[in-house]
């Protein structure tokens, strides 16, 4: 049959957008929980939420019920429309942060939320220079894209002027450090600013930063960084635009990453986990900003801005985040997560580091050490194969100079037994790789 031809080499009519990452080995046809399930019949964990989204499991039943309900009533409607969904969960939003952050765009995916938050931070600052990570992913859009640093910026012509990078304060791999050869965050900030002052034309408009770097490595800021950050962000009026696609609603213990420094950006941007694995995101900023920016006339239509039907699953997860008081579950599964994944590292010494908070953790291999150079990749690679072929999905994130870094995010909901049989798996999969290569 023609569909079971396209199926035995799906690559053939698909385009890859991947880099070079390929396609998983086998199709995918249900999911539930925490797992997803293959045509073949093979259960594999999923630790990473799908793509960093599903925060409350594959085909939660509150979330399968709204669907269902809110697409047979009221699923799409014009730009110009408003609807209850809608209305509720931009107050409902506004009642989980602090009072400033009181107004809310929704929109559909992570890039589309920081393509709108930079629109309207040049527009509210009249400048137009953005700040972000060297190690920085935003989006492919063009102004998340300009802004992203980790990858995808080779081959398709100039980027969009006044970007900066500014140095990731990466502890385990620390590009200044002090006498003590620890990590001197607040001197490599010092330095990042010096350099970009340099560059700037005198039209710094924001700064745009994810609290824990995700793809950038998994890696977390050092305390005191983002209210350090925040004063710069200050002194040369720039407005402070934090992403929190991977690190929002619940999944590093607190409801928002930027709660554990106490520091509120100017913008925040949600996406991936406020639609528990569907299309939903949102740009919240304060009151003064958001009239500032209507008073200049700000333009940001979407054929699925404000939809009613991914606000009504927007409502529905957060009935589930409080309910069932997520974050204090994030918090409890992250130890017990963090404490295997230490002990893992004590048994391997292709694990150079364990990093992370809540559910959101990384794992660094060294293999270049062992290995030779390129060692950390082949192991990396090798030990995702592995993983997938004792029934656990990983993600692994490979950037030059650095070594293979898993982020490991399994939704909130996961039990205690699949979080085990997890941390097993990827302990069998590192002995046998490393065994191999």
């Amino acid at each position: 049959m023609p569909s079971e031809t396209a199926f035995a080499d799906p690559e053939r009519h698909l385009i890859r957008y991947s880099g070079h990452a390929p396609f998983s080995p086998e199709v995918i046809t249900r999911a539930a929980g925490t797992s997803v399930f293959t045509e073949s019949g093979r259960e594999l964990l999923d630790f990473t939420s799908g793509q960093m989204s599903a925060i409350l499991g594959h085909s939660h039943p509150a979330i399968v019920s709204t669907v269902r309900e809110q697409v047979a009533h009221l699923d799409h409607l014009h730009s110009g429309m408003l609807s209850r969904p809608v209305v509720e969960l931009a107050r409902r939003l506004a009642g989980t942060l602090p009072e400033c952050l009181d107004k809310a765009l929704l929109l559909t995916t992570g890039a589309e939320a920081n393509e709108a938050a930079v629109r309207m931070a040049k527009l509210v600052t009249g400048r137009h220079e953005i700040v972000s990570f060297a190690r920085s992913w935003h989006g492919m859009t063009q102004a998340a894209a300009n802004a992203t640093y980790s990858a995808g910026r080779k081959g398709y012509g100039p980027a969009a002027p006044g970007n900066f990078a500014l140095p990731v304060p990466d502890r385990f791999r620390p590009a200044v450090v002090d006498s003590d050869g620890e990590l001197d965050w607040r001197r490599q900030l010092d330095m990042g600013f010096e350099l970009i002052d340099a560059q700037s034309v005198g039209s710094l408009a924001a700064c745009l930063v994810e609290p824990i770097l995700s793809s950038g490595g998994v890696v977390e800021l050092p305390p005191g960084y983002l209210a350090a950050l925040a004063r710069k962000c200050r002194e040369r009026g720039m407005l402070l635009i934090l992403d929190e696609a991977q690190t929002g609603l619940c999944r590093t213990g607190d409801w928002y990453a930027f709660q554990h420094e106490g520091v509120v950006p100017d913008i925040l941007t949600l996406s991936k986990t406020l639609g528990a694995g569907l299309p939903l995101a949102a740009v919240l900023t304060s009151a003064e900003i958001e009239q500032q920016a209507h008073d200049r006339g700000f333009l940001f239509f979407t054929t699925h801005v404000n939809d009613p039907l991914p606000a009504a699953v927007g409502n529905t997860v957060l009935d589930i985040l409080v309910r069932d008081r997520l974050d204090e579950r994030a918090r409890r599964l992250g130890t017990t997560l963090r404490g295997q994944l230490d002990k893992l590292a004590a048994r391997h010494d292709v694990v150079g580091d364990v990093r992370g908070r809540g559910l959101l953790l990384g794992v660094e291999l060294v293999g270049d050490q062992i290995l030779g150079d390129g060692g950390a990749d082949r192991l990396g690679a090798a030990v995702t194969r592995r993983c997938f072929e004792l029934g656990l999905h990983m993600n692994i994130v490979q950037l030059p100079g650095m070594g293979g870094i898993f982020r490991i995010a399994p939704p909130l909901t996961a039990s205690d037994d699949e979080i085990a049989r997890g941390v097993a798996i990827l302990d069998e999969a590192l002995t046998d790789a490393a065994r191999d290569l």
